[in-house]
């Protein structure tokens, strides 16, 4: 991971900016490479750093996370899409703020506009789609038992994913 996918956001270019506070007199002496590890150290061994993962469809970030809930900035690259897919042990909400999500949930196509949210139900089938030229970026605020990324059963993706029947 390199150190702009970590710097990513206001809240990530926070931490790297007081990580580099308390480093500069050991950064001053060192080559910018040398430096861009340092960082990447200091943000590693940060508990509350941001995680930020590439998939197929775009994005995602870690924004916050604690017992029962997690945080998400969700960025969907033009024209793709997510597994369309349901989890055991959580729902989900999203709230959209750039862009136009058409989102299919149990089978029914909804668009979902900026500024507009929508909740996903423990269980229920679910994709977001990005028909549109610009990315699409959603907040999405993940509640119940368990959060890992392992809680997805994918009906059916894009990228040869899904689950064998």
């Amino acid at each position: 991971m390199t150190a702009s996918a970590l710097c990513q956001g206001a809240r990530a270019t926070l931490y790297c900016y007081e990580i580099l506070k308390r480093t500069a007199k050991r950064l001053f002496n060192f080559r910018a490479a040398d430096c861009r590890k340092e960082i990447e150290t200091e943000m590693s061994q940060t508990s509350a750093s941001p995680t930020y993962e590439e998939r197929p469809w775009g994005s995602f970030t870690v924004l916050d996370e604690g017992a029962g809930y997690k945080v998400k900035r969700l960025e969907v690259l033009p024209g793709k899409r997510l597994s369309y897919q349901k989890h055991k042990r959580r729902q989900e909400h999203w709230m959209v703020v750039a862009g136009e999500a058409t989102v299919t949930l149990n089978g029914e196509e909804l668009t979902v506009p900026l500024g507009e949210t929508i909740d996903i139900p423990l269980g229920a089938a679910h994709r977001i789609s990005n028909f549109g030229a610009e990315r699409l970026i959603l907040i999405e605020v993940q509640r119940g038992d368990y959060l890992g990324e392992d809680d997805i059963i994918r009906l059916s993706d894009d990228f040869g994913r899904a689950e064998e029947k």
